[in-house]
């Protein structure tokens, strides 16, 4: 068994498993790299070096592109937009697939304004639960931002209260009126004998009788009556009396005397400025609110 058919068979026994490898490996190889791109890049008849970035790049949103169809699709597309907030501009790179809302709070993060207090606009309102991929948002966009931060608003939320802190302030710093020396003149003659009692640390309405024996700024007598009925003030002096509509005057000030603060002095602004004031010296403190109140129109209420 081993003579000259034994050598024979024993060559192609051998050539057999010799010429099957190389032939078996070589479709394998190129099997394998056919395969490649149907599982990264998902589509035929593609080269595998060609697909595989950018099957890799559809996963990570950085690495979005305007020109791939794929990634629009995925939602991962992002939009360059220039974000303007009270003369400030901001260029921003966002998602196009977002919402309003999600803008709101990438906005937030940069200007410190709470989505709740944010106007965004955008060919109108920015509505919140559209994305900007649906109200056709492209690169390049202005978004308009009007709003405040909440230390703008406790700022000027009540403008009137502060105005009129600075004003006391302002009068807490300067000389008390009494001591100005327009003033001294009249108050140095000292309080009248028949000027009407006063009561300290009370308040009373005003008394159904002229308030009288007080002075003026010239030093003359003068007397005060609330004309109730037909909403009118009227001062009267020795030489006439003055018949002034309750809404034409526009403010009134006082302050109590030094040496005598059961008694105040006080002013009736007939004008603009306060050269208009017209000063009544010696009005009992217990009248003082009644009268603030019934010249700027709070008597109704009582």
């Amino acid at each position: 068994r081993a003579g000259p058919g034994g050598p024979g068979q024993l060559p192609a026994g051998r050539a057999l498993p010799v010429r099957s490898p190389p032939g078996a490996e070589e479709p394998s190889m190129e099997a394998e790299a056919q395969e490649l791109p149907l599982g990264c890049g998902g589509e035929g008849g593609s080269p595998a070096a060609g697909r595989s970035p950018e099957g890799e790049g559809r996963r990570d949103p950085l690495q979005a592109s305007v020109s791939n169809g794929g990634d629009a699709e995925s939602g991962k597309e992002l939009v360059e937009l220039k974000v303007i907030w009270n003369k400030n501009k901001y260029d921003v790179k966002f998602c196009l697939d977002s919402t309003g809302a999600e803008l709101k709070q990438k906005i937030h993060s940069l200007t410190g304004l709470p989505p709740a207090m944010q106007k965004v606009m955008f060919k109108g309102l920015l509505p919140e639960d559209k994305t900007l991929r649906e109200i056709k948002v492209t690169n390049g966009a202005k978004i308009m931002v009007v709003g405040s931060t909440i230390n703008d608003v406790l700022a000027v939320n009540t403008p009137k209260e502060a105005a009129q802190q600075e004003v006391k302030a302002e009068e807490n710093k300067k000389e008390p009126l009494c001591r100005q020396k327009q003033h001294r003149k009249v108050l140095d003659k000292g309080k009248p004998d028949d000027v009407m009692p006063s009561v300290k640390g009370v308040q009373e309405r005003l008394p159904t009788v002229p308030l009288s024996g007080m002075y003026n700024k010239s030093g003359g007598k003068v007397r005060l009556t609330f004309k109730l009925e037909q909403d009118q003030l009227w001062i009267g002096t020795k030489e006439r009396t003055e018949k002034l509509p309750m809404g034409s005057i526009k403010n009134v000030v006082s302050e109590p005397i030094e040496g005598h603060e059961d008694y105040h002095m006080m002013a009736f602004q007939l004008g603009p400025t306060e050269a208009s004031y017209y000063w009544v010296y010696w009005v009992p403190t217990q009248y003082v609110d009644a009268i603030k109140d019934t010249v700027l129109g709070k008597w109704q209420y009582f």
